[in-house]
């Protein structure tokens, strides 16, 4: 117990101390856990004293994983995975297929026995699903086209390791061996023949499949109706560990089945219960798993068998980014949107451990064969996210400056309105359709080459240029133009175009839109007057529906609306002075706010009746309808 109670405040210490410095650095906190596990262990500080210590804790803390793929699989109803099923079979099977392909081709070429090349092209073909993943959400990519082919990619992989474990047994060369790690792995099935093992993996599979269809949707209704929260935690706990152990008694990965049971559990009504719930529990493991994962680097063999373990990490990783970027080539990525979609998965994933271990106890690999691969596998994992850290740091802003003079040419406008919109996203868009409609014209930019050849599909005519630079807004007749609007989300891009208006077009009537309050300080330094911010608009319209449903009056809840936001607009320009001084702002903010709750409630319930309908013109028109009616 002691033991347990060191190593989990040594784990949680290193994590404190590494992960909030490697994050200031801008590495990301992947890279920061798999330092803090090399840093712990018996290689350097020598905290974790050797790497069977560290193989415990990791594949304790694989149970991070396990909950990382039963949340993915949460989020993929059945339909909407039937809807990706190009984006799995066409990117993530070709990146699959291909790779192993090569992979057991180089080995026949060094004389690796075929079977021995097959279950390693198979496993090196896998990508880390919770390195790319974490990355990805740091980063707020998992929309971004290079995010949404990387998902695809590792959905596929994921769904492809249950044929890959299924295919292990039926390469077997000679007897299992087990070894210390595996003993036990297979307790129900080691003593059947490869086609029985097969067959029981797959036996296994469907029980997971008949439980989530029939069994676990019972199961939480019933613990839902003592309306105790942590019993509801207890059960989704039960859930995952269940599965993991099922999956386990037949060798196949506990994340599979976790992954297959989220999935069924897509459309359950309980889904966001279980993901709130196990999300808590996820990120703390998944991060012990990569410090586990830092700290079972077997140096001693790296150093012994150097040219060995680097050159095929390096050949691995080479080989995965250029099939990758083939791939995303093909899908019409930009350069450095491909070159983040094939770095984030070239390394090896987390599943390989799997496969690794379970081939070893099938006497497909021998021990050096397998330590030598997880050798690889960690090194690889710990070299992408430095490699990442590079491409955003370093490669990709050299690219993007090197590609400005070859970038698409300005368009040359042929129109000039009263009015000039910059930017036409999805804010944008719906600004320039409201003014078209009511018959304003605007001569419309915007810097993304790609959104501008599909909004002119769409219909819009859009010009293509930096509203940034002068001879743009010149050519769009920002000379004579009354008014120009800022529909851009990036505050940098917005302060540079005042800067520019304020220069060389002050007569320009200039409006902003603007994220946030603190987005809003930085624009109202800068002299501007019309500000808007995205969500306050949205926000007072849905509680003025609220106080509607509620039996409020049109007319009072208009006024009150308006007095609202009247007086959050004059607060932003007295909080604005103390925007550097976080105790006088936070003190200053609650007096506006109590000022602002105590006028409009002592307004409300001295001048006007909730349910008074009088001057409702909604009341009016219901009226008159009755009276028409009769």
């Amino acid at each position: 117990m002691n033991g347990f109670l060191v190593n989990a405040i040594l784990y949680i210490l290193a994590a404190i101390i590494c992960v909030p410095v490697a994050k200031k650095l801008g590495m990301g906190s992947v890279l920061g856990y798999l330092i803090a596990g090399i840093l712990i262990g018996p290689y350097l500080l020598g905290f974790i004293t050797n790497e069977g210590q560290g193989q415990d804790i990791m594949h304790a803390t694989e149970f991070g994983v396990v909950m990382m793929l039963f949340l993915i699989g949460l989020e993929l109803e059945p339909r909407n995975l039937w809807k990706m099923r190009r984006l799995i079979l066409q990117v993530g099977l070709s990146q699959v297929v291909v790779t192993a392909a090569l992979i057991f081709g180089f080995g026949l070429l060094l004389d690796v026995q075929w079977q021995i090349s097959l279950a390693i092209g198979l496993s090196m073909a896998l990508s880390s699903t919770a390195i790319v993943l974490q990355s990805l959400k740091e980063k707020n990519q998992m929309n971004s086209p290079s995010g949404r082919l990387s998902f695809g990619v590792l959905l596929m992989q994921d769904i492809a390791v249950i044929p890959i474990l299924a295919l292990l047994p039926l390469l077997i060369t000679g007897d299992p061996a087990p070894s210390a790690d595996t003993a036990g792995m297979n307790g129900l099935i080691d003593s059947l023949p490869g086609w029985a093992q097969t067959l029981s993996i797959f036996g296994a599979i469907g029980i997971v499949v008949l439980l989530g269809q029939f069994g676990f949707g019972p199961l939480l209704n019933w613990v839902a109706k003592s309306r105790l929260r942590e019993l509801f935690t207890a059960s989704a706990l039960l859930i995952v560990v269940g599965i993991s152990f099922l999956m386990e008694l037949v060798g196949l990965s506990p994340a599979l089945g976790a992954f297959l049971a989220g999935v069924i559990l897509a459309n359950s009504p309980y889904r966001h219960a279980l993901e709130s719930d196990l999300e808590p529990f996820k990120g703390l493991l998944l991060g012990l798993f990569f410090m586990a994962v830092g700290s079972t680097i077997n140096f001693s063999l790296i150093f012994n068998n150097a040219s060995t373990v680097i050159s095929l990490t390096l050949g691995i990783i080479v080989l995965k980014t250029v099939i990758l970027l083939v791939i995303g080539k093909s899908k019409n990525l930009g350069i450095t949107s491909n070159l983040s979609f094939a770095i984030g998965l070239c390394q090896v994933g987390e599943f390989s451990f799997v496969t690794y271990a379970f081939a070893l106890q099938l006497g497909i690999f021998d021990q050096s064969i397998s330590d030598t691969l997880m050798a690889v596998t960690a090194l690889s994992m710990t070299i992408t996210p430095i490699l990442t850290v590079l491409l955003d740091k370093v490669i990709n802003p050299a690219i993007n400056k090197t590609h400005k003079t070859i970038e698409p040419e300005m368009d040359s406008i042929d129109e000039h309105n009263k009015v000039i919109l910059v930017g036409f996203g999805h804010f944008g868009s719906t600004l320039g359709r409201f003014l078209r409609a009511n018959g304003v014209e605007a001569t419309i930019l915007d810097a993304d080459p790609e959104r501008v050849e599909y909004l002119r599909k769409m219909g819009f005519k859009v010009y293509f240029g930096d509203g940034t630079r002068g001879e743009l807004l010149h050519s769009a007749g920002a000379a004579e133009a009354s008014i120009l609007i800022s529909a851009i989300d990036n505050t940098e891009y917005s302060l540079k175009l005042v800067k520019l208006c304020k220069e060389e077009f002050p007569h320009l009537e200039v409006m902003i839109r603007a994220k946030n309050r603190f987005d809003a300080f930085e624009l109202m330094e800068m002299g501007v007057k019309n500000i808007y911010r995205e969500h306050l608009d949205t926000s007072i319209r849905m509680g003025e529906d609220v106080l509607k449903k509620l039996g409020f009056r049109a007319h009072t809840v208009n006024r009150l609306a308006k007095q609202f936001r009247d007086y959050d607009e004059s607060a932003l320009k007295v909080l604005v002075n103390f925007k550097d001084n976080q105790d006088e702002y936070i003190s200053k903010s609650r007096q506006q706010i109590e000022m602002q709750e105590s006028l409009l409630s002592g307004e409300l319930m001295r001048k006007f009746s909730v349910n008074d309908h009088t001057w409702d013109s909604d009341a009016i028109k219901e009226a008159v309808n009755k009276d028409g009616n009769t």
